[in-house]
């Protein structure tokens, strides 16, 4: 019930946004192999920023 009034962490907003790049590069792959490649470069950047702040923490 207390989780409901705060905010989410910067890791959860990364792992979020990582989960919604993967996504996209999912569909991408069958259809635009550049902008698959995009996306996975995309999402590997956030995945980096993720493990970043797990290692300060």
């Amino acid at each position: 019930m207390f989780k409901l009034f705060k905010g989410k962490s910067e890791v959860e907003k990364l792992q979020k946004k990582y989960e919604t790049l993967m996504a996209e590069w999912h569909k991408l792959s069958t259809i635009d192999r550049a902008k698959s490649d995009a996306k996975f470069s995309e999402a590997q950047t956030v995945l980096d920023k993720i493990e970043a702040l797990q290692k300060a923490n």
